[in-house]
């Protein structure tokens, strides 16, 4: 059975009981312990093949419509590639203002670099796609250290890059000006409080703040699940003028994947949620950069909802860029856990509200 239809078979089972097939496709989408060994990690720079099949229609039950909240949906990429490494995509930034070169990263301590290749308005592939892995200060692979692999997320400041590690809650930064992704990192001061965020819950989305905008030069480092004494998710300002703690309202029992700053100042919060009764579903939240402060609690409306029953995954990715008509398009990537019952994609949507 094929990838796709054993997606459809648990949208069918769902309502009169989950069959066997359908529990093993649900428990793999759900964001997952990675095993200890790094087995998908690369040794060292390689191209590599990717093959992109597309997909038409991010809601299958309802072709005509593209519209989902204040989404519109553009297009979206089914990835594989014969090479071993590729997947567990967990960070992904755009390198260019065209929405073309991109930087992703899996959590096997992973660089990938790539370019987006379209056919008017919508993604048909990439190419000069490149595996490169992630090192430490001393030039070696980050993942020769016990625990330092699981590469979870990622931000820009032009050529700097920085990368949080989940499970030991570290974030390093690497100058891309001095080599790309042959550049070797360098880990910060963190506040206490960062590195005893949970184990496999931690630092899960990082945005850097440019110029021009509210608490500019800081960057915003948020848990997936690391929670205050009143239930809400943990968020840090590190650097930047005003440096501490701060809290997002958790609802609906979400957790974050990652987030994406605009240029309109909406700091836009990509969440999951997991259940074996109702299955996996995601949501976008935005979230006001000025009301970000040491000691508040935030909170925005929900953008975007979708479930199994639309073409997601394991979505752990989201970056945003503006064409050259004005439109801002947001770029959604999943991590599928290595995983055959899961699928590597590449979503599109316009922001239309």
């Amino acid at each position: 059975m094929s990838k796709h239809r054993s997606r459809r078979s648990f949208i069918g089972h769902a309502a009169a009981g989950f069959s066997t097939l359908a529990l093993s496709r649900l428990a793999q989408a759900q964001p997952a312990p990675k095993p200890a060994l790094i087995e998908h990690a690369v040794a060292a720079p390689v191209g590599i093949e990717v093959n992109a099949r597309p997909i038409p229609n991010f809601e299958p039950r309802d072709r005509a419509r593209t519209r989902f909240g204040s989404l519109d949906y553009r297009g979206g990429l089914v990835l594989t590639s014969p090479h071993r490494g590729f997947g567990g995509l967990s960070g992904f930034r755009f390198l260019d203002s065209k929405g073309e070169r991109f930087l992703a990263i899996s959590d096997q301590g992973t660089w990938f670099t790539g370019r987006i290749r379209y056919s008017g308005r919508s993604m048909t592939g990439l190419d000069d796609v490149e595996a490169a892995p992630v090192l430490n200060a001393e030039g070696r692979p980050i993942t020769e250290k016990r625990l330092w692999y699981d590469t979870e997320s990622l931000a820009r400041d032009g050529d700097l890059v920085y990368v949080g590690l989940e499970r030991v809650n570290q974030i390093m930064r690497f100058d891309f000006a001095k080599g790309g992704t042959r550049a070797r990192g360098e880990v910060l001061p963190t506040p206490p409080a960062v590195r005893k965020l949970p184990y496999n819950k931690g630092l899960e989305a990082l945005v850097f703040v440019p110029k021009g905008q509210p608490l500019a030069g800081t960057l915003i480092a948020l848990s997936e699940g690391g929670f205050d004494a009143d239930g809400n998710l943990i968020g840090f300002l590190l650097g930047g003028p005003t440096p501490g703690q701060f809290s997002i309202r958790r609802t609906d029992q979400q957790l974050i994947s990652d987030a994406v700053l605009l240029p309109s100042g909406d700091l836009l919060i990509l969440e999951r949620k997991f259940s074996w009764f109702t299955g996996v579903d995601i949501r976008i939240r935005a979230i006001p950069l000025k009301s970000i402060a040491p000691g508040a609690l935030v909170d925005g409306p929900v953008l975007f909802k979708a479930d199994l029953g639309h073409e997601i995954d394991n979505m752990e990715g989201i970056d945003a860029h503006v064409t050259a008509d004005g439109e801002t398009v947001l770029t959604l990537v999943s991590d599928d856990n290595f995983s055959m019952l899961q699928r590597t994609l590449l979503l599109q949507f316009a922001l239309v509200e």
